[in-house]
């Protein structure tokens, strides 16, 4: 089964939010609105570069480590996926929990759960599968059940490193709002050699340059701006004071672009800032977990110690 609730990206708030970032110092704009279905095929695609370890990381803990996690929650548990994507991380936490009641899908991009969910109903037939078409980066709503009792909140991909710390907690506490008392599966991105976070974001095949610039082209399809895409240029870098990824477009010359009537100026090497990505150690995520209003439970690392999947359990 599958039920959609309304869509909250609407054209209209993706103008005013960018339009709102342009007129800012320095210019930027949401990550959330990487996320059209263009976007997330793109994403698809750097899961699967070699430079980029972060999914396979991943996928190594949840293959050794779901029979644990899941151990940690009782039978017939409703998983609650925020940025559900593809789905392709989902099956092993599913297969290894003890009859599941229900499946919810959280994500801003239509085709990406409809694709998820489509999947998952024909791999699980016995499964209820809800789509939710919303926006977890702001307070977000889910449908209710009479019949399940436990909440597991599915967080993977170190999603909550395009999150400033402060909003991560900020996050946190809307997922309990949201959900009840709940635990957490959240995938965290772990620091480590700049040079190897630098290549995971600017890969030789220059899909990451593409994914990102992909923001420009949803600007002008949907809200009819006139961005040259060829004067701006993928730039992204590894800041070790703040421990986060920076995700920049550039702009290669003076130019002047249109939104809604109004006109916004771009000097030569000016950016526009697209994304964060903050890297964690273990009492780093501790910390901004217990603010969050959770617990680390249980803590667990691939063997090259890239990557972690934390268990969270609310307080």
């Amino acid at each position: 089964m599958a039920i959609s609730l309304p869509a909250p990206l609407s054209p209209s708030s993706f103008g005013q939010d960018l339009a709102r970032g342009l007129r800012g110092r320095p210019k930027h704009v949401a990550p959330k609105y990487f996320y059209d279905d263009a976007g997330s095929a793109l994403f698809d695609q750097i899961c699967d570069l070699g430079e980029y370890y972060l999914t396979r990381a991943e996928l190594s803990i949840l293959r050794d480590r779901a029979g644990s996690l899941a151990s940690r929650v009782g039978a017939g548990v409703r998983v609650v996926e925020l940025g559900s994507g593809s789905g392709a991380k989902t099956r092993p936490l599913l297969d290894a929990l003890d009859r599941p009641a229900e499946y919810l899908a959280v994500d801003v991009s239509a085709g990406a759960v409809d694709a998820a969910t489509a999947a998952l109903r024909e791999a699980y037939p016995g499964l209820r599968v809800v789509s939710v078409l919303a926006d977890f980066t702001s307070a977000f709503a889910l449908p209710s059940s009479s019949r399940v009792r436990e909440t597991l909140v599915y967080f993977p991909g170190s999603t909550i490193g395009n999150l400033a710390p402060s909003e991560a907690i900020d996050l946190l506490h809307r997922v309990r709002a949201a959900c009840g008392p709940c635990a957490m599966v959240l995938g965290v991105d772990l620091k480590k050699a700049p040079a190897r976070l630098h290549a995971a974001y600017n890969d030789a095949a220059g899909v990451t340059a593409a994914f990102n610039k992909n923001l420009l082209v949803r600007a002008n399809l949907e809200l009819g701006t006139d961005f040259d895409v060829d004067a701006f240029a993928h730039y992204a870098f590894y800041a070790p004071g703040p421990g986060r990824i920076e995700m920049h477009l550039v702009s290669l010359k003076k130019q002047r672009v249109e939104l809604d009537r109004e006109g916004f100026v771009f000097e030569q090497g000016e950016t526009i800032l697209t994304e964060y990505s903050y890297k964690y150690t273990a009492p780093e995520m501790e910390r901004l977990a217990s603010r969050g209003g959770f617990r680390v439970a249980s803590w667990y690392t691939d063997s090259a110690e890239d990557f972690a999947v934390a268990f969270l359990e609310s307080v």
